[in-house]
């Protein structure tokens, strides 16, 4: 008995985590929806604790928070990490802008749009300088 309602909490904690973070990155449950390839009514019943989700699933859902799944996990308490003494790896920065409170959702995406670009220019190779000829002297 205790170990189904350990995997009952597990799962509410889940869902919550997965609720709390979709709200964060003001997504609705239809757009994250979209983002997965995963039903509106089996993500509700996910964030509702009623379900517990794939591998496939949890992986597509921590994808479209931008966080790894592994992460995903651990913050819900279902995963313990292979040292306790080791902390929880730094937010990213997408996700320490939807989470501070500060922030207006304006002032949100704004700055997730000039990161995105500047993240975006680094995936790209770097231009070579053009090459400047010297005049010849005859």
């Amino acid at each position: 008995m205790a170990a189904d309602a350990t995997g009952r909490n597990q799962l509410q904690a889940l869902g919550e985590l997965i609720r709390s973070q979709r709200e964060q990155a003001e997504l609705t449950l239809r757009e994250l929806a979209a983002r997965t390839n995963v039903s509106n009514p089996y993500l509700s019943q996910i964030e509702r604790g009623l379900h517990e989700p794939s591998v496939r699933v949890l992986k597509a859902i921590a994808g479209a928070l931008n966080l790894s799944a592994e992460s995903l996990l651990q913050q819900a308490g279902i995963l313990e990490g292979a040292d306790a003494a080791v902390p929880p790896p730094p937010p990213s920065v997408e996700e320490a802008v939807r989470a501070d409170p500060r922030l207006s959702a304006e002032q949100r995406a704004a700055l997730l749009s000039v990161y995105r670009s500047f993240v975006e220019d680094d995936d790209r190779p770097p231009k070579r300088p053009a090459s400047k000829k010297r005049p010849r002297r005859d």
